[in-house]
């Protein structure tokens, strides 16, 4: 069992907002309940409402409680509302800071802050805080995204905040960095002999990530109508995804050995040229539809969002990645919102064998069965597609899929990706976390489609609420002799 962490104060800006309330609490709740908190961890949380520290303890039970998935216990929920200080506080207030200054003035525990803000605050947060008279040389801060709108806002966010803090005290959140599966997939990468001799162009056939939602905007009309699915999901997860599937061995689990392997795979990403951008990229946005069976209005319909809005709710991408491990393997992105399932995983598809001495079952002909499934989204679970033996006479073959069940052969609990992000930010731990060049270098790879959609004159292509996307996206894959899975 993993020891508990070192002393610590968590300090959580942003404190009674939603991701603070759906997500870092309650991994901090199930962290302190799990014994992997040190006794002498506290959290100080901050906001501008002014709540008194009873009813602010109060607002969290309320809201907070409903987001532990495994349930709570009122002698744990005590003990960690016990951990929790309140304290009230206008974030462009640097007189105000001083509150907070003797605060931690008085522990000689490591010091975490957790930027639960818009990115608008990131600097003035930072500022304030090194004129606050704070001891920062030993200090984490944790940044959520977005961190900027393209490039070059996001190097002025970063230059902003490496005024106060060294880029080895920084950690740029990206939650599915820390999902269990991702990590199993990094194990069964390196820890075995059997899966890498095949992870190459000579015997990969093309790899699929794709991050589904069914929800829409969900009262975010304004903030999702200025960023898009290219901003949202591709940008940051969905490339650091691709990253871990295909960057080469690290000498360590050391941060920068991990990091720098991902950001030669950034660099290594073929540019689109202006024929790929009509042909490898699709953009789609969601009319109105049924999903669940409950109609759902379209996009332009949402809240907050322009009656005539040209931002994408659906992004499709053909990349491919110019080193010698995967030159000509086509890595093909998708991210939607309302599509027919909530899903996220990433596909796998070795090369078909080179000659069939069996009948191959209908669909297979000139194809593979040959696929390893990485399911991130709703469950966790890796599982290896091949075919069998069907029992009877003959030599009839039929597609099977071999469960890598982890609850099944590990039956300790499986920590949630924030769980474990934030026990790794005051730990110490920075390898889940992304370096600042590996941001820069995603968002030199995305610009250059973002500018020609904006240029274009051509709108997303419209997809009904409750499907897999525009048909553009199934022609896509089609030329380059692939289907998407629900399309196999």
């Amino acid at each position: 069992m993993m020891q508990p962490t070192i002393p610590f104060t968590f300090t959580l800006f942003g404190a009674t907002g939603d991701l603070s309330m759906r997500k870092i609490l309650p991994a901090l709740f199930v962290a302190h309940r799990e014994g992997k908190l040190h006794q002498d961890g506290r959290i100080i949380c901050v906001a501008k409402q002014d709540f008194s520290q009873e009813d602010y303890l109060a607002w969290v039970s309320k809201s907070a409680i409903p987001y532990v998935k495994s349930g709570v216990d009122e002698a744990h929920w005590q003990g960690f509302l016990a951990r929790i200080t309140y304290l009230p506080l206008d974030l462009l207030d640097r007189p105000g800071y001083q509150v907070l200054a003797d605060a931690l003035a008085a522990s000689k525990a490591v010091s975490v802050f957790y930027l639960a803000t818009s990115p608008a605050l990131f600097e003035p947060i930072c500022a304030n805080l090194a004129a606050s008279g704070i001891d920062l040389s030993q200090a984490r801060l944790v940044l959520e995204k977005p961190l900027g709108h393209d490039l070059l806002s996001s190097r002025a966010i970063n230059d902003a905040v490496a005024r106060v803090f060294a880029e080895d005290q920084i950690y740029r959140i990206d939650h599915y960095l820390g999902k269990e599966a991702v990590q199993n997939l990094l194990a069964l990468r390196f820890a075995n002999s059997l899966f890498e001799p095949l992870w190459r162009r000579e015997s990969v056939a093309h790899v699929q990530l794709t991050i589904a939602e069914q929800l829409g905007v969900e009262g975010r009309g304004e903030f999702y109508d200025a960023t898009g699915a290219m901003r949202d999901m591709v940008q940051n997860h969905l490339l650091q995804l691709l990253c871990m599937v295909a960057m080469e061995p690290p000498t360590s689990l050391d941060a920068d050995a991990v990091r720098d392997e991902k950001l030669r795979v950034l660099r290594a990403l073929k540019p689109f040229s202006a024929e790929d951008m009509e042909l490898k990229a699709v953009r789609g946005q969601y009319v109105a539809g049924a999903v669940d069976d409950k109609s759902v209005a379209a996009y332009r319909q949402e809240p907050g969002v322009g009656a005539e809005s040209q931002t994408e709710t659906f992004v499709a991408l053909h990349a491919e990645i110019n080193n010698w491990r995967w030159a000509g393997v086509p890595f093909f992105l998708r991210t939607g919102k309302r599509l027919a399932q909530r899903t996220a995983e990433i596909v796998i598809t070795f090369r078909p064998i080179p000659h069939a001495i069996l009948p191959m079952p209908g669909g297979l002909a000139g194809g593979s069965s040959n696929r390893l499934v990485i399911r991130l989204q709703p469950d966790e679970s890796i599982q290896l597609h091949c075919l069998a033996k069907q029992p009877g006479d003959g030599m009839t073959v039929q597609p099977v899929a071999l469960d890598l069940a982890f609850d099944q052969a590990f039956k300790q609990r499986r920590a949630e990706a924030y769980e474990r992000l934030l026990l790794d930010a005051i730990r110490g731990n920075l390898s889940l976390f992304v370096r600042r060049d590996e941001q820069e270098a995603a968002w030199r790879w995305v610009e250059p489609l973002l500018r020609h959609w904006q240029a274009s004159s051509s709108p997303p292509k419209p997809y009904m609420a409750g499907s897999w996307g525009p048909t553009a996206s199934f022609a896509m894959m089609a030329r380059a002799g692939a289907q998407w899975p629900e399309d196999r």
